[in-house]
């Protein structure tokens, strides 16, 4: 929204400096006037700093000291305000590259980020503008998620819509959506699906299909559905989102996040619910899948997990001992971090399946300690985590009825 009123600010500027040039000043003048109240309006300080410069420099020319000396104190406040938004946004952007780097450039902007948000908190005392107040609460945003402390992003989020509704925040320059966003995806991180779904559920009519983040929306939309166990709306949104003309245009890492979103949502469903043919494509693209991929990252544990839940429904021995044990050295070589321990832990209860000797009563029995303990462990803030598609708890409940329902056993020779 905010880009259309900054458009008519360029626009307006564009025109006066082809006017001025031809010295048109009452037009001039005129248009320098509406831009000036459009950028006020707006808080786009930068360009009330330059319609104000050029009105006083109109108004010098003019012999005019009344309207000069009056636009010279709205140029000097904008200026000191500049300067102060300047200094936030340096600030902002050098923290926004650091969490771009590697894990270890993260971290350790991690510990500088309190200190550098008491500081940005000071610039928006200064200043109060939208962009100071804007970059203070993105930049907490990004210290809560780097924390992995989602209840605080529901505050902050949940606090910005509310100034919205009460007319304390800048309707033609803060982004709604992206408030909507971070707030069902710290519902999503924070395991409160059913709350975040009736928000995602609600916030969707802001969500344009057209637009660039409607799919982004969209696919921790159809998280929370999977997370809350609603299977069917989960099916239902994925039906419509396919329908989007732009789907095939994703990149290929989304659409292949898609194909896994699917895969899963089909094979939770009851299996009346799938036809054999689908039942059948799905086995050729899970087989196809790779069981590491850098492109991948984060989906690697999920996409090896249906792997096994397919080869335990078609009861395999061979496949589903291959595939618990490709999950042995995935987790020796890249789950190792403090931030995989719910990862880590639900391979441990895979593996009480063989220990158990695919009995789902006893593997039931021997899970308790683990299974408590994956319960109390909260969801990681680290970027790259493991995603679950599905919550592992409830993986493993799937797992756990799919042995009730037969043991796998050996390929005759």
């Amino acid at each position: 929204m905010s880009r259309r009123y900054e458009l008519e600010c360029l626009d307006l500027l564009h025109k006066v400096s082809i006017l001025y040039a031809e010295r048109e000043y009452k037009l001039s003048e005129r248009l320098l006037q509406r831009c000036l109240r459009l950028a006020e309006t707006g808080e786009f300080t930068h360009y009330v700093v330059q319609s104000a410069r050029m009105l006083r420099n109109l108004y010098a020319e003019q012999r005019q000291a009344i309207p000069y000396k009056k636009v010279v104190k709205t140029l000097a406040r904008a200026q000191q305000i500049l300067a102060l938004e300047e200094e936030a946004e340096q600030l902002y952007t050098d923290t926004q590259l650091a969490l771009s780097g590697t894990v270890a450039t993260r971290r350790s902007v991690l510990s500088l980020l309190p200190e550098r948000i008491v500081h940005l908190e000071s610039l928006h005392r200064r200043a109060r503008s939208f962009t100071t107040y804007n970059i203070v609460y993105r930049t907490r945003l990004a210290h809560e998620e780097l924390q992995g402390n989602y209840l605080e992003i529901i505050r902050v989020t949940a606090a910005a819509s509310r100034r919205m509704r009460e007319g304390k925040q800048n309707a033609r320059r803060f982004d709604i959506r992206f408030n909507h966003f971070m707030s069902i995806y710290a519902y999503l991180r924070s395991r409160q699906p059913v709350q975040g779904l009736r928000l995602a559920e609600e916030y969707n009519r802001d969500f344009h299909p057209s637009s660039s983040n409607w799919f982004y929306f969209q696919e921790h939309h159809v998280l929370l559905a999977l997370h809350a166990q609603q299977y069917e709306r989960a099916q239902q949104l994925l039906v419509v989102i396919t329908k989007n003309p732009s789907y095939l245009i994703q990149r290929e890492a989304a659409l292949q996040r898609w194909d896994l979103y699917k895969s899963y949502i089909d094979f939770v469903l009851p299996p009346q619910r799938v036809t054999t043919a689908r039942q059948r494509q799905m086995a050729q693209w899970v087989l196809q899948l790779p069981e590491y991929s850098r492109d991948k990252r984060g989906h690697n544990v999920a996409i090896l997990v249906l792997q096994l839940l397919h080869f335990l429904r078609e009861r395999n021995l061979e496949a589903v001992l291959l595939r618990l044990e490709r999950l042995r050295k995935y987790q020796q070589r890249h789950l190792y971090e403090p931030t995989t321990l719910r990862s880590r832990l639900f391979l441990r209860l895979l593996q009480l399946i063989v220990e158990s000797n695919f009995d789902a009563a006893q593997a039931a029995e021997r899970s308790g300690p683990l299974l408590q303990q994956l319960r109390d462990t909260p969801p990681p803030g680290e970027a790259f985590a493991e995603v679950e598609i599905i919550p592992y708890e409830h993986l493993w409940e799937l797992v756990l009825e799919l042995l009730r329902d037969g043991v796998p056993v050996a390929n005759e020779a």
